[in-house]
């Protein structure tokens, strides 16, 4: 881009001073240099602008496939009483601390070309406030798609709206797309039967804006988790916003990446390759930490996925990342206070895949979701049939034994040899891995099996296949929350699975993300493989939601 600048100033400036030069012959006959020397250097002159705007142009060409996006991990300034009111003037004195580092981090991320850059969820105003103590904090923000606005240039327009200008300017000035949290204010209807008493819906909300300021798009949180101050949205929002150097992008917030609504339908109905994911996640070892589930969505829909995270350290809150279908870089840090951006080239997407990428996802179109009540009523009754086979591995287990993971009732089998062929069910639902240990290392690792309503902190249905390290040498241990190993395993890991909306991650030793070298369907199941890890093996998992058995008993 600077190049670029350059370049058209540069030709802008030879323009210019030709209409006032005068003719080249005069100019020859006053310094001593003949016409024919003249016409030698001009000649080389072309030619060597001619070299240059071909080098521009092919890397334009090369860059156009690209774009730079920015995401900051902010380690939010928190109201140490959130549960006390406070008047407008207090609350804008304790945004603006955070929306000053907001400012700090776009004008860094401008200085490294970034065209996008997207804030955490809460990060502006905190969170834990009830439904009176955050009316300092709310803003009502007028629809994008009935208002052209710019909060920058025209402040005055709507009232009490310090928070939009703020970021509006921080867009305009550095010249990028940016993407933040706050609160929205909307009147409502006594007519409609889900607004508030006070009439007042208020919102947990995404905004964006162009890289001119204008507010482009806002949406409202669908999936609230124990979030007392705001109202669920009465319908569903499909929020998209189009930029010029990637086309359209897909937005939604945290929780909302469990379920169906808007997060699938933004994917299956709207055609989006990119999303923007403002969140305030905290991690929960061994299946759910925010780079997991991050990488993991990016991964299984061959998507790109620019998430921002919360760093309060205090509260297990930390994991960003900017994710592509074959690679990522991402944050995670458990031992310091400071936030951080990162900023990374990231390739333009089409519906094919973008660029010479081929996705390994599943197409939902060609998978068949079959509800087990079916032909399984419950978990003592025979399986089998044509639409689940049950997996059948050379290796029966000598044990099985059940532990709580993820607050969930897991039926585990123990890996106890250096290799091996394992099955473990739960119900009519089966997990296999063929394995190899690759070093001599003794840790007790547990291949596990789920297949059931969750309704810990949420209530989903899962169908989970998962390759554990245990905690340590006990089976009760396993599925328990660890970060370290030692151990490198190849394996290949599959379940019967009814759905097709299947996540898959490894994490490695640290907190390092690996990428599966292959996955997809096989003989009516889906498998995940891996082989020469770096690091030692924490979790491998084929993390499947059921979405339309959500809410139901088992």
């Amino acid at each position: 881009m600077q190049f670029s600048k350059r370049m058209r100033v540069t030709l802008h400036s030879s323009v210019t001073a030709q209409k006032t030069r005068r003719p080249l012959t005069t100019l020859g006959s006053q310094t001593g240099v003949c016409p024919a020397q003249v016409k030698k250097m001009s000649l080389f002159v072309l030619v060597i602008i001619a070299v240059l705007w071909q080098c521009h142009t092919a890397s334009s060409q090369e860059d156009s496939g690209h774009y730079i996006a920015a995401v900051y991990e902010h380690r939010v300034i928190l109201n140490p009483n959130p549960s006390d009111v406070c008047s407008r003037q207090e609350a804008l004195e304790h945004m603006s601390k955070n929306l000053e580092i907001f400012e700090e981090q776009a004008t860094e991320a401008a200085k490294q070309g970034a065209q996008i850059i997207v804030f955490p969820e809460d990060g502006i105003q905190g969170f834990n406030f009830t439904r009176q103590s955050i009316q300092g904090y709310v803003e009502s923000i007028p629809d994008p798609k009935s208002v052209t606005w710019s909060p920058c240039l025209h402040p005055q327009r709507f009232p009490n709206t310090e928070v939009l200008h703020r970021l509006s300017c921080m867009a305009r000035s550095n010249r990028m797309y940016l993407v933040a949290n706050m609160p929205d204010q909307q009147e409502c209807n006594h007519s409609d039967p889900l607004c508030p008493p006070d009439g007042k819906y208020i919102f947990n909300t995404d905004v964006v804006f162009r890289d001119d300021g204008t507010l482009i798009a806002k949406y409202h949180k669908q999936n609230l988790y124990f979030e007392a101050a705001f109202d669920t949205p009465p319908e569903y929002e499909h929020v998209t916003f189009d930029t010029p150097f990637a086309g359209k992008f897909g937005i939604f917030t945290c929780f909302d990446i469990l379920f169906y609504e808007p997060s699938i339908t933004l994917i299956e109905k709207y055609k989006v390759k990119q999303i923007v994911y403002p969140t305030a996640w905290m991690n929960q070892l061994p299946l759910l930490s925010a780079i997991q589930i991050q990488q993991s969505f990016a991964t299984a829909f061959g998507l790109n996925f620019l998430a921002a995270n919360i760093h309060r350290i205090d509260l297990n809150m930390t994991g960003s990342g900017i994710y592509t279908p074959s690679h990522s870089v991402h944050y995670y840090d458990t031992d310091t206070e400071e936030g951080r951006l990162l900023v990374t080239k990231v390739p333009v997407l089409t519906n094919s895949g973008g660029g010479s990428f081929k996705s390994n996802v599943w197409d939902v179109s060609s998978v068949q979701s079959h509800p087990q009540s079916s032909f399984c009523v419950n978990r003592d009754q025979e399986c089998g049939g044509p639409l689940i086979p049950r997996l059948e591995s050379a290796q029966a287990p000598s044990s099985t034994f059940h532990a709580i993971m993820m607050y969930d009732n897991y039926t585990f089998v123990p890996l106890v040899e250096t290799q091996g062929d394992l099955t473990v069910c739960d119900g009519c639902f089966c997990c296999r891995v063929t394995y190899q240990r690759t070093n001599a290392i003794s840790e007790l690792y547990s291949l596990g099996a789920f297949n059931g309503l969750h309704t810990v902190h949420g209530i989903y249905y899962l169908e989970v296949c998962a390759l554990v390290k245990c905690a340590d040498s006990s089976w009760e241990s396993c599925g328990e929350g660890v970060t370290e190993a030692e151990s490198s395993l190849d394996f290949h890991l599959q379940g019967n699975f009814t759905t097709p909306y299947i996540f898959p991650q490894i994490l490695a030793s640290e907190m390092q993300l690996a990428t599966p070298d292959s996955t997809g369907w096989d003989s009516g199941s889906y498998f995940m493989s891996k082989k020469g890890m770096s690091g030692g093996l924490v979790t491998a998992a084929l993390y499947g939601r059921v979405y339309e058995r959500d809410h139901k008993p088992v």
